[in-house]
């Protein structure tokens, strides 16, 4: 029997340029026929092209804001989305605090009232695992593996490849040089932006899943990197970079200069050290931002120094803007040429001005120094301009003299049988040493199994021009303030600065996903189709079909469709 139609057309917000209005518009009247016939075509929203791993974010998210429709309770809705995000990242409630989200810059809703605030419903959702003591899962029907397989390093790459080996069924041992796992987000990164018992919980559901853990031991120094390569069937490396690079400059041996990558290790290990009164901070960097911060936490007056001006700091903006609230100093424009000591200490820095001449290979002006100086007093110095590997005892693995490890996009290393991922390779997002450890562990799967190792597919992402904007309210992005900056340097200051979500502000954030490219089920399609073309699922959840036999072409469809998911061909 024919769906009855309503004699009432639903009351929608506008249509936008897409949808002609006029007499071969939406119940116009009048449309010419053509052999075009709507499909639902599979397209890439901008927010998980902009996800280094690849999240299903407008899954995640539309789990939650879909759920009345679908019938489940808010509280199913969270852990549902929380199993979607954990298929592939299994650190959310970490990543929702340090990533600085790129997803947002994608996303199409910023065209309209800003972006989805997707990196704190990340966080939400990382949160309602932890608190509702979530596991992560194996995959279904997956046989018992003999094959054995070390992974060398801790960090974001390192858990990432254990957990997707583990969840395959691959007996799994992490190596980890440091007392505790979690290479730098442990010791990189302080306990105001990343709260312990908040990494802890996420490392221990990958550990609970078989992996193996033994920590204090070095590989290439506490046992050779041949015995590894006899006693297991592969090897993923992922040693981080937590040596911290030098400037250059006579002085620098001084008792009172630390590497930012030292300083905040120190801190982060518990056994921070004597600052002093007066810090100088070298560089624009995250690293260069925690340690400015870290060291205002014990005390000190802090000054950045930084060779190119603000809008030119690779820092997350978040955080640039958290050291100026909290009273650091920044010198612009200017670098450290000379370092004054008195019995092995640093008293002074000499520091020459800087002016910005063409952009680098990073797209950044370059600064070129002028002949101006000024001097800075110091009671410690902290150069926070760049790290790399300690590669002692594996330099073996590095593919030159000068060279990191270097690897193709599978994480298969051009020097060596072994695969990689994360700062061992180049300096990155924590998102990306994350999926490098996913793509390395599908490598390694291949390989026992005699698979091709291929790319993840990639259908076009689907861009502004193809989502009905204004068919959807104005909403306003749900926001978080930050704690006062009393409050953030009261005892010790490790007391997080931002709080998580409540349901209900997650709960209005997600509402606000445009569903580019999915379906909404917000039936535009079958109010406007005059053909009964359009079927309505028989359960939410289900996707809309068509009856093409019935189909004139008209476009109706296509063009009222608000996530741009219908297309005629």
């Amino acid at each position: 029997m024919p769906i009855q139609r309503a004699k009432k057309k639903k009351k929608t917000g506008g249509l936008g340029s897409r949808v002609n209005v006029g007499g071969g518009g939406p119940r116009g009247g009048g449309s010419e026929e053509s052999d075009l016939r709507p499909h639902h075509l599979a397209k890439l929203a901008p927010c998980m092209d902009g996800c280094p791993q690849g999240t299903e974010v407008r899954e995640a998210i539309n789990t939650i804001s879909l759920h009345e429709k679908h019938g489940i309770s808010e509280e199913e809705s969270f852990t549902r989305a929380w199993k979607i995000w954990t298929d592939v990242n299994p650190l959310p409630a970490v990543c929702g605090r340090i990533c600085p989200h790129p997803c947002e810059d994608n996303c199409n809703r910023k065209e309209k009232d800003g972006s989805v605030s997707i990196n704190k419903l990340e966080r939400f959702i990382g949160d309602w695992g932890i608190e509702q003591k979530l596991g992560l899962m194996k995959d279904e029907d997956i046989p018992t593996r003999t094959e054995k397989i070390a992974v060398i390093g801790s960090g974001p790459a390192g858990l990432g490849a254990a957990y997707h080996l583990a969840k395959k069924g691959y007996q799994v041992k992490i190596f980890e040089s440091f007392s505790k796992p979690g290479g730098m987000l442990r010791y990189g990164i302080p306990a105001y932006r990343l709260p312990r018992h908040i990494l802890e919980a996420e490392i221990q559901r990958i550990l609970d899943l078989g992996v193996q853990l033994e920590t204090g031991i070095t590989v290439g120094k506490d046992i050779p990197y041949e015995k590894v390569s006899k006693e297991f069937d592969a090897i993923f490396v992922g040693i981080g970079a937590h040596k911290g690079r030098s400037l250059g400059v006579e002085g620098e041996d001084a008792d009172n200069v630390v590497t930012g990558a030292t300083f905040l290790n120190m801190v982060n290990s518990g056994h921070p050290p004597e600052v002093g009164d007066k810090v100088v901070v070298v560089g624009g960097g995250d690293s260069a931002m925690d340690a400015a911060r870290t060291s205002l936490r014990l005390g000190a007056d802090v000054t950045v120094v930084y060779r190119r001006t603000r809008n030119e700091m690779p820092a997350i903006e978040e955080d640039i803007v958290g050291a100026e609230e909290e009273g650091v100093k920044f010198e612009f424009l200017c670098t450290p040429v000379e370092i004054f000591t008195e019995d092995n200490k640093a008293t002074k820095i000499k520091c020459q001005k800087m002016e910005l001449g063409e952009p680098d290979s990073s797209g950044r002006r370059r600064p070129v120094p002028i002949e101006e100086y000024f001097e800075l007093d110091v009671s410690y110095l902290i150069p926070s301009i760049s790290q790399e590997p300690d590669f002692n005892g594996l330099e073996d693995l590095k593919a030159g003299p000068r060279d990191w490890v270097k690897a193709d996009e599978y994480g298969q290393a051009q020097n060596g049988d072994f695969v990689a991922g994360g700062d061992v390779l180049d300096l990155g997002l924590v998102t990306i040493a994350l999926y490098q450890g996913r793509r390395a562990a599908e490598t390694i799967h291949a390989r026992f199994n005699d698979l091709e190792i291929t790319k993840d597919p990639k259908p076009p992402v689907i861009k502004e021009d193809k989502v009905l904007l204004d068919y959807f309210e104005q909403k306003p992005r749900q926001e978080v303030a930050m704690l006062p900056v009393r409050e953030r340097l009261e005892n010790g200051g490790e007391k997080e600065i931002t709080r998580t979500f409540s349901q209900e502000e997650a709960i209005l954030e997600a509402a606000r996903c445009l569903s580019c490219g999915n379906c909404i089920e917000c039936g535009q399609c079958w109010t406007y189709c005059q053909d009964q073309v359009v079927q309505k699922p028989l359960r939410p959840g289900e996707k809309y079909t068509f009856k093409l036999d019935f189909c004139k072409g008209c476009k109706k469809c296509a063009e009222v469709c608000p996530c741009g998911y219908i297309e005629m061909h």
